[in-house]
């Protein structure tokens, strides 16, 4: 399943909503996916993209049923769809899932998200976040990768939302190197 013509085509028709240069790589989701078990059931996935996250999980053991795709771009959305019949995918957009029915109050074990919130503004990103943290089990985690020096999501709105980052790892052999945070709520 090559990735490349896909999210070339996705990236000149709205550049900034892709927000990338390449596809994420396999070191990529490994690391995205590494504290995800199939333990944890219910994982979201914002911003899916080609899949290459969902492949991941799968990888690691997680039924396709147990994950729902986020994916605004139609072309995404209808390819995810594709490979992934089983899995629920939701054409929509990341930053309003606080305002969709999408799972009982802290039932969510993990969110994995590929958005770019580094081309986000202050209101979308805690849009993100306060949709996520809304469903997630007390004890879940959200994780992000960047392409910047630290956590794409700013200590102000960390500090007002409860929340705390980790970086859990640097990927080199990414396009361009990437890092890893697990966000999740102060203890």
């Amino acid at each position: 399943m090559s990735d490349l013509l896909p999210f070339f085509r996705a990236w000149v028709a709205d550049p900034r909503r892709v927000c990338a240069i390449s596809p994420s790589g396999p070191a990529l989701a490994a690391l995205m996916t590494s504290e995800i078990s199939p333990a944890i059931s219910s994982v979201l996935e914002l911003g899916a993209g080609t899949g290459v996250f969902t492949r991941a999980l799968i990888a690691r053991g997680l039924d396709e049923a147990d994950l729902t795709l986020v994916e605004a771009g139609a072309d995404f959305a209808r390819l995810l769809s594709m490979r992934y019949p089983r899995a629920r995918i939701l054409h929509t957009d990341a930053t309003r899932l606080a305002q969709r029915d999408l799972y009982p109050a802290f039932s969510l074990g993990a969110v994995i998200s590929g958005l770019p919130l580094l081309s986000m503004n202050s209101r979308q990103v805690m849009g993100v976040l306060n949709g996520a943290f809304r469903y997630m089990r007390p004890d879940g985690a959200f994780y992000q990768f960047t392409y910047g020096p630290r956590c794409p999501v700013p200590s102000a709105i960390l500090d007002r939302m409860g929340l705390c980052s980790t970086r859990i790892g640097t990927i080199m052999r990414n396009v361009p190197p990437s890092s890893v945070y697990r966000i999740s709520r102060i203890p």
